[in-house]
């Protein structure tokens, strides 16, 4: 266990920012190599991962809701002084994952066949769509304990061992994607499929490693059998906190469903580009995504020790370190969005598309950045309803007008590139307001400064 509510809270932030950027740049990799070797199959296998990527954001918001329940509950029984509490706490977590977890997911592995073709541009991305899901959704199985065992940990100030266990998962599955993919020194070549294979293994690997360090090395946070059977209390607790943390990605899942709908017209190739712009688009907002898991710890424990000084200053904190790294990050996509996207086809129609996405959604890195700082204190505040308006109010931003322009002859895949980068930066404004509201209400900032920009009197 980790005291959040001492020392400097600029160190705390960035210790924990730095284990958990790396798991993150170790992700990003994942993510982008897995992306390379399929973009070797063509753009039927890229549509068709692509297809499994609405899937697997849809299923993120369950375990969102139940990882970001888990890490307030267990962060405010850290910052009270009560690990009786924080241990029941995890438990409850751990089989609220086991059965939210098997439920959706074996769903979603009944219902493979009919989701591919609802959704695909053509007959063979319905074939490969429906054999990759056939082992992917297994595999998103695996992520719900992992991820409960990982957000209880986080709550506790830990992330030590949750990074060591996801560069086990990656190393792991980079080494087996082309082995199965392209049957490197087996001769068994099982193509698209072959990557969720991997990424199964993987974490199968995965599972057995973070069981061993809680067996072995953890003392705060045990499971405990006489625990282990529902306690409703707590689950709705999880719930009402992470519902609304969970929702909010699943109205990203709801946008990325949208967008693959819209352009199916376009053809595959549009479908392709898309899919290789967005998971680099995903891989690159991973920084901003660390800094606002870090905060909402250090959040969580020094709001229930009521330090509300400490709770501004990691607000700041978070939203220097990563808005800094996304600005970067948008000047490297404005310049080398092409060669970024080169690396994952050597189509030149799937490259354009994605490239031209690239730079335009990169314009939003920085807004991003805002998006997940802010969310992070609402997190931590245990009020996480201001972050999910706002990503409904940004879902409408979007879907209404390119719904309204799909019967205009004109529209390209731009104007839809432009629409969706212009939702985010309304969902990082409806944020800071927000945010700007929560700290009037409790104090945190003077009232008599209603005149100030949204920004300053937030930051």
């Amino acid at each position: 266990m980790k005291d959040l509510t001492q020392g400097s809270v600029w160190g705390n932030l960035v210790r924990m920012s730095a284990f958990l950027m790396a798991s993150m740049l170790v992700q990003a990799l994942y993510l982008l190599a897995d992306m390379y070797w399929v973009g070797r199959l063509g753009k039927e296998s890229v549509a068709a991962v692509g297809l499994a990527a609405n899937l697997m954001a849809l299923t993120l918001a369950l375990t969102q809701m139940m990882g970001v329940g888990t890490t307030t509950l267990i962060s405010h029984a850290t910052g009270a002084k009560n690990p009786d509490r924080a241990r029941f706490v995890f438990n409850q977590s751990f089989l609220l994952s086991i059965v939210g977890g098997g439920t959706l997911c074996l769903l979603a592995f009944l219902l493979r066949h009919a989701y591919c073709a609802a959704l695909a541009a053509s007959p063979e991305t319905v074939k490969l769509g429906t054999s990759y899901l056939s082992w992917f959704v297994p595999a998103l199985f695996l992520q719900f304990p992992l991820i409960a065992m990982g957000a209880a940990l986080r709550g506790a100030g830990v992330v030590k061992p949750t990074v060591g266990v996801l560069v086990i998962t990656v190393v792991l599955n980079l080494v087996l994607a082309p082995i199965l993919i392209f049957g490197w020194g087996t001769g068994h070549v099982y193509g698209v499929k072959g990557a969720a294979m991997a990424t199964f293994f993987a974490l199968a690997i995965g599972i057995v490693a973070m069981f061993g360090y809680f067996a072995t090395n953890e003392k705060y946070l045990v499971f405990d059998k006489s625990v282990l059977h529902p306690d409703f209390t707590v689950w709705r607790e999880v719930f009402s906190i992470g519902l609304p943390a969970g929702a909010e990605l699943g109205i990203l899942g709801i946008y990325l469903i949208v967008v693959y709908a819209v352009i199916r017209h376009f053809g595959a190739q549009a479908q392709g580009g898309f899919a290789i712009g967005a998971r680099v688009m995903q891989a690159l907002i991973l920084p901003a995504v660390a800094v606002g898991m870090a905060n909402a710890p250090i959040v969580g424990q020094n709001y229930s020790a009521k330090k509300p000084v400490r709770v501004r200053q990691s607000f700041r904190a978070a939203c220097f370190v990563g808005s800094g790294v996304m600005v970067v990050l948008t000047v490297l996509c404005q310049f080398k969005a092409d060669a970024i996207v080169g690396l994952f086809s050597k189509q030149a129609d799937v490259v354009a598309i994605a490239g031209a996405y690239l730079r335009i959604v990169s314009l939003t890195f920085l807004a991003t950045g805002l998006i997940f700082a802010s969310a992070s204190v609402f997190q931590g505040f245990g009020n996480t309803r201001p972050p999910f308006i706002s990503s409904i109010i940004r879902l409408f931003v979007f879907a209404v007008p390119v719904l309204l322009l799909l019967r205009w002859p004109g529209l390209t895949l731009q104007h839809i590139w432009l629409i969706s980068a212009g939702s985010i930066w309304v969902q990082a404004l409806t944020n800071l307001w927000f945010l700007r509201g929560a700290y009037q209400e409790m104090d945190l900032i003077p009232e008599e400064t209603p005149g100030t920009q949204v920004l300053g009197s937030v930051v």
